[in-house]
């Protein structure tokens, strides 16, 4: 039995609810790991470091990166643990890899109140969730998945602290959120959604079908797990009543690796939106014409680089990770030099905190995120390798989301056919399905069932737009 366990929560507790933390710089974290944990010992031994050797911010930038597979999945799951024992952590949460695989992450209730702060800037600094009593609904799936259970313990954790906030645990069952919202939500001076995007619009969009009078409740949105556009935004807002869609509305950038990394803040809101409005400055910023989430961080907690385009984060967790490369495109800007780009612009947002931005495009490894999940080209091909379907195409495809006028997403498969040949897109969906729902756990726990049959748009062979010849072929596209 572990007697210290209890005073180590205690202290979490204590630090907490007064608002206060221990500060440690990213050297002195990676010492203590250096020092603490067993894999991360033997990693810089196989790579000729001696931590003692690592004094400086420079030499700390010239550590090797770690990852899942370099990482994470080379040494026992207790060796990547704080003093080598998975018992001293009390939650385990699993992703989905590209096989269906899971990934463990475990962590301990001191890591929950971490990341229990990124919640409380949200529910304080944008829904005065302070002052005002809240029902929070959880709408990402329960389970062992990391969304569902991690938000509910963050959110219950600003409960202990003495906000009046009440939570309800429904998951990503639409029929149950829709039956316990008419009972609970007249008790209460705001409620809050908590899902995934697409998710969190269906249940929106089918409580108006329903008669359900969302604007009577002050609704609030904490969304996570992909990127949306500000008409989404301002789409979803309206539906449900919300009044300043700078301040009632949040997206949380999140991974099962280290939960929540970031947040949006009403500052970032107002630059995201200024940024959407006027797409050339947003290129000239963030290097792409694609708007990425924005989002505020706070180094003590988390710390960010960018690395050739994507990113790479340092924290301590259940697994602590040093320049962990997560493989999301972004980058990372200092809070002054992000106000000074608006000013330049003649753009002067209200200022509430001093916190460093990140900006997150996507996982930039083939992936797509659909519901929250990670869909993957490999769980695709597969379906595309059935008997018959083989003989239609050729193995190609591009996969990608794409949004309606009503801005409901859509799982979108464009397939390359086999020279000469026809076939059936319903055919192909259904086998594409039933294939993402075998090997993709994320898929079959995130996505509602009515959601799930792709879009599948057959193209001839060589198709200059999707399949150019002698061009080397990517499985994705940015949505």
């Amino acid at each position: 039995m572990d007697t210290d366990r209890g005073a180590r929560v205690v202290e979490g507790f204590g630090s907490f609810f007064a608002g206060t933390r221990a500060e440690e710089s990213v050297l002195e974290l990676f010492h203590r790991v250096a020092a603490t944990v067993p894999a991360y010992r033997k990693f810089l031994d196989e790579h000729g470091v001696d931590p003692a050797l690592v004094v400086t911010m420079d030499d700390f930038r010239a550590l090797p990166l770690t990852d899942k597979t370099t990482y994470h999945q080379r040494y026992p799951l207790p060796e990547l643990c704080r003093d080598g024992r998975l018992d001293g952590c009390d939650m385990i949460a699993v992703s989905s890899g590209s096989s269906g695989s899971p990934t463990a992450w475990p962590r301990s209730l001191t890591d929950e109140l971490e990341i229990a702060r990124r919640f409380e800037q949200v529910f304080r600094d944008g829904f005065r969730a302070h002052e005002r009593s809240t029902l929070a609904v959880v709408c990402f799936p329960l389970g062992t998945w990391v969304g569902g259970l991690f938000t509910t313990a963050c959110v219950r954790h600003l409960a202990a602290k003495g906000y009046p906030i009440t939570v309800v645990a429904p998951g990503n069952n639409k029929a149950e959120i829709l039956r316990v919202l008419p009972e609970l939500a007249h008790h209460f001076d705001q409620v809050v959604l908590l899902g995934y995007p697409p998710f969190v619009k269906d249940v929106v969009d089918t409580g108006v079908a329903n008669g359900f009078d969302w604007s009577r409740h002050a609704v609030k949105l904490v969304l996570a797990g992909e990127v949306f556009s500000e008409s989404w935004r301002d789409l979803v807002g309206r539906r449900a009543g919300m009044s300043d869609p700078v301040r009632d509305s949040a997206s949380l950038y999140g991974t099962a690796d280290a939960g929540v990394l970031g947040n949006e803040t009403p500052l970032s809101v107002s630059i995201r939106r200024f940024l959407a409005a006027r797409p050339i400055l947003a290129k000239e910023l963030f290097g792409d014409s694609r708007l990425p989430t924005l989002v505020q961080y706070d180094p003590a907690s988390r710390f960010f680089e960018a690395r050739e385009g994507t990113l790479l984060f340092s924290g301590d967790n259940g697994v602590p990770l040093i320049r962990y490369h997560i493989a999301d495109d972004g980058g990372v800007l200092t809070s002054a030099e992000l106000l000074e780009f608006c000013a330049r612009h003649d753009f002067h947002p209200e200022v509430d905190n001093d916190l460093p931005f990140v900006y997150v495009f996507g996982r930039s490894l083939f992936t797509v995120s659909f519901f929250g999940a990670n869909v993957y080209p490999e769980n695709v091909t597969v379906g595309l390798e059935q008997p018959g379907i083989s003989d239609w195409v050729t193995g190609k495809f591009v996969l990608e989301t794409a949004s309606d006028a009503d801005e409901d997403t859509r799982l979108r498969v464009t397939v390359e056919l086999a020279p000469g040949r026809t076939g059936d897109a319903g055919v192909i969906a259904i086998a594409i399905r039933d294939q993402l729902l075998r090997l993709n756990s994320e898929f079959a726990n995130y996505v509602p069932a009515e959601r799930r049959l792709p879009e599948v748009v057959l193209k001839a062979a060589g198709d200059p737009t999707h399949f150019p010849v002698g061009v080397k072929h990517r499985y994705t596209r940015p949505s």
